[in-house]
C-alpha cells in the first residue's frame, strides 16, 4: 500500500491538519479512553470506545502526514493500514492487533452481544493508551508545531 494508491483509489485525499484540529481529536480520545476505564459499562462498550479512541490517534497520525481517510466502507481497515506508512515501524504492532480489534469492534457494534471479555476491554484500553502516547511521541518528533 503507498500514498499514490490510496490515492488514485479514492481511500485518502490530501489534507492539511492544524494543531486547532488535532486539538479536537485529542479531546475525543481523551474522553473515550476515560469512557472505556469505567467499571460499570460492559466489556464490549468499553471495547469498542477504546477502539475508537485508537482509531482517532491513527486519524491523528495520518492528518499530520497529509492526509485524510475518506469515510468509505473499509475506512476503518485504511486507517489502521496506513498506520504503518505514517509511523514507521513502530506501527506494526498496533496496525496489526488494532486490525484483529477492527473485526470485534465490527461483530460487537453490528452483530452480537457479549462479544468482548474483560480481559480483552482492558487489554485494548492499555494498548489504545499506549498507540496514543506513541503517536504524540511521533508529532512531538516529527511535526513540533503540532505537538499538544
Amino acid at each position: 500500500m503507498t500514498w499514490t494508491k490510496l490515492l488514485a483509489n479514492k481511500d485518502a485525499q490530501k489534507h492539511k491538519t492544524s494543531k486547532k484540529e488535532l486539538d479536537y481529536m485529542r479531546a475525543l480520545i481523551a474522553r473515550d479512553l476515560a469512557d472505556a476505564a469505567i467499571a460499570g459499562l460492559s466489556a464490549d462498550r468499553r471495547f469498542a470506545t477504546a477502539y475508537n479512541a485508537a482509531l482517532q490517534a491513527a486519524n491523528m497520525a495520518i492528518a499530520c502526514a497529509g492526509y485524510r481517510i475518506v469515510s468509505k466502507v473499509g475506512h476503518h481497515r485504511v486507517s489502521v493500514d496506513s498506520t504503518r506508512l505514517v509511523l514507521g515501524k513502530g506501527a506494526d504492532k498496533y496496525a496489526d492487533y488494532f486490525e484483529t480489534c477492527r473485526r470485534k469492534r465490527n461483530t460487537i457494534d453490528y452483530t452480537f452481544s457479549n462479544v468482548a471479555t474483560e480481559t480483552e476491554a482492558k487489554e485494548i484500553l492499555t494498548q489504545a493508551s499506549e498507540f496514543y502516547n506513541h503517536v504524540e511521541d511521533w508529532i512531538i518528533k516529527n511535526h513540533p508545531p503540532l505537538k499538544k
